[in-house]
């Protein structure tokens, strides 16, 4: 395999985590990720180690999801041997349960900037570890933030 059909297949791995997701396919999520030591960290929880407590993850948000949408902006993906990383990040469009049958709830914009771990095996490149943090203020010509050197003041962290 040239490195380039390696990229795209990891391209094509990162895309079907957020396409499954956006469909509410558990089952498809499931076969995504690997069947050992995997590990998840979603924006404002805390790390969640192993398959079990992984795949619960995703069934909770499903569960309470009624709509999502992933547009993925930034990606990068860089592999080593039989390890990929890919960095990007997330906006997100997505909507709780309505008030009134038929009806799409209210819906809510995020961004999250992401990282997914893929390592490859015999059956293609398989999630290891997914973190995603939330991005929480903008930066840049608007005259919001800092400028992006460094942390929003208030948040330095310890030396």
């Amino acid at each position: 395999m040239t490195a380039a059909t390696d990229v795209e297949e990891v391209e094509l791995a990162n895309t079907a985590f957020y396409e499954t997701m956006e469909r509410g396919d558990f089952d498809a999520l499931s076969t995504l990720w690997l069947e050992d030591e995997i590990s998840c960290v979603h924006p404002g929880w805390p790390v969640l180690s192993g398959r079990g407590d992984v795949l619960r993850s995703y069934a909770l948000i499903m569960a309470n999801t009624e709509y999502i949408q992933f547009f993925l902006t930034d990606v990068v993906v860089s592999i080593i041997d039989d390890t990929a990383l890919v960095t990007c990040t997330e906006n997100i469009l997505s909507g709780g349960p309505a008030e009134e049958a038929g009806e799409l709830g209210p819906l809510v914009g995020q961004l999250v900037v992401a990282t997914n771990a893929f390592r490859r095996t015999p059956e293609g490149w398989k999630l290891w570890s997914h973190h995603g943090s939330p991005v929480l203020a903008e930066t840049g010509e608007s005259g919001e933030g800092e400028g992006g050197d460094g942390p929003p003041e208030g948040d330095e962290t310890p030396a």
